[in-house]
């Protein structure tokens, strides 16, 4: 299978990570549901990457289950800083090197924290975009852990 060599590419690669490429028709808006139902699989196991700014301007990863959404609240609570807010996609891309819609937590322009929602562990293989529109890698959750990542309960039901 043809897939793009991105960044994210490059880093799995390096570190010698097995993964599953799945290609899919990117539908702008369509989100993890979208991905989940064009490859069959489970949406929980679709993993977003998400860009957020603390108060203080700071970028930072969030990688949440695709049928959950982020509790900024209890995020900010955790991480210890005032607030969180999404980043906007022109930050987003200014941050990571990736187009909106395309960001994956491998391989990005600058070193940003990233962290995980600790039930993604619980899962035995997850969906999460390889740095393209279209385009997840399948991997074993305990690939996350070359990033340098912290746990976190911040989901909450759509």
């Amino acid at each position: 299978m043809n897939y793009p060599i991105t960044p994210a590419v490059r880093f799995l690669r390096e570190k010698n990570v097995e993964f599953i490429p799945h290609l899919y028709n990117y539908i702008e808006h369509g989100g993890t549901s979208e991905s989940a139902k064009q490859l069959g699989v489970d949406e929980h196991a679709v993993v977003k990457t998400i860009v957020f700014e603390t108060n203080e301007k700071k970028p930072l990863i969030v990688l949440m289950h695709g049928d959950r959404e982020v509790s900024t609240k209890n995020l900010a609570r955790q991480i210890s800083v005032r607030s969180v807010e999404p980043a906007t996609a022109e930050r987003a891309t200014k941050f990571t090197g990736y187009v909106f819609g395309g960001t994956s937590p491998f391989g990005t322009r600058t070193k940003i924290p990233v962290f995980v929602e600790a039930s993604i562990f619980e899962l035995e293989r997850i969906y999460i975009n390889g740095g393209k529109r279209g385009f997840l890698v399948e991997i074993e959750p305990a690939v996350l852990e070359l990033l340098d990542i912290e746990k976190i309960e911040a989901a909450i039901e759509k």
